[in-house]
């Protein structure tokens, strides 16, 4: 396999860990993160939109503190990546059915670096609908972990007409390519001064995201195109009509979620007949990466369902 660069020197980043160049079977070229645990089962982390390898450094860092070895993925379009090849800021994708693309090759990276099979899943946002698409497509793990899962975008209310309009009719008037109304080529966290963000109540953690970005730009990731909206819509309103698949799994959903659906969450979870949704009181979008009392509930519930 090709050698891919990892930026262990990045704050809450753990030592030893390989990245990967892998090329998926459409020729896109994706970045994979492993790490070898002490244990005999990996996890995979799928991360949100607009993110990369090294901002699941802590998730990384307490899965190998449990024994667990790991393996994180850049998806298409986003951190290293091979991105829009006219605008590499713009967050796009031809088809949603083309990240899972992407998983196979973390599957065959797994396989490739001799790490253990494939145990359970940790999947965010956007990474949550790539997730559970893989799940309802036989992915081989027994468990699933999602955090605030993308089963629906939220849109307040007065926006939910022209959100409708732009995404249902604007790819087919040659709208697709440029950027959603509220979307641009800077990185929110670039953008976003702590103080009312909507990912965390944690200024640490918060101060970490500004500092990736700030020391590997080529990371960040703007706004999704109107094509993207397209896709994603279309998506998710497969996944809510769907079965969800026969695997246990444990769901975590902040009391303060501004960014994906909770109804559509709490559809889902509803009738996941192995589901437990676990819904965190003052917790925003990243549950993963929030205030420590927050985090320390997280981790607990987490070590109860992969123990299970």
């Amino acid at each position: 396999m090709e050698t891919a660069e990892l930026h262990t020197h990045l704050e809450r980043m753990p030592e030893g860990g390989k990245a990967f160049w892998r090329t998926c079977a459409d020729g896109t070229r994706i970045r994979v993160a492993v790490w070898q645990g002490s244990g005999d089962k990996t996890v995979l982390v799928f991360p949100g939109r607009t993110e990369f390898i090294e901002k699941y450094g802590d998730v990384t860092d307490r899965l190998l503190d449990r024994g667990y070895s790991v393996a994180v993925v850049d998806w298409r379009g986003q951190g290293l990546s091979d991105r829009h090849p006219v605008h590499p800021p713009m967050g796009w994708v031809k088809e949603f059915s083309d990240y899972q693309l992407d998983v196979a090759e973390v599957l065959a990276t797994v396989r490739d670096a001799g790490l253990p099979d494939p145990y359970a899943m940790i999947a965010h946002s956007m990474g949550g609908a790539i997730g559970l698409r893989a799940l309802l497509d036989g992915l081989p793990v027994k468990k699933a972990i999602f955090s605030a899962p993308m089963w629906d975008i939220y849109v307040a209310s007065h926006m939910r007409v022209p959100a409708w309009i732009v995404s249902t009719f604007g790819p087919g008037i040659g709208l697709g390519q440029r950027f959603v109304p509220t979307g641009g080529p800077t990185n929110y966290v670039q953008d976003q001064p702590f103080a009312g963000n909507a990912l965390t109540n944690d200024q640490d953690s918060y101060a970490v995201m500004q500092s990736h970005i700030k020391q590997h730009p080529e990371m960040g990731l703007g706004g999704p195109s109107v094509h993207w909206l397209n896709r994603a819509k279309r998506e998710t309103r497969a996944l809510q009509a769907a079965t969800p698949p026969p695997q246990d799994c444990l769901c975590f959903l902040g009391s303060k979620e501004s960014i994906v659906s909770k109804n559509a969450i709490r559809r889902i979870m509803g009738k996941w007949s192995k589901g437990n949704l676990v819904e965190l009181d003052g917790a925003q979008h990243e549950v993963l990466m929030e205030e420590p009392h927050i985090i320390k509930q997280v981790w607990l519930e987490i070590d109860a369902h992969l123990d299970e």
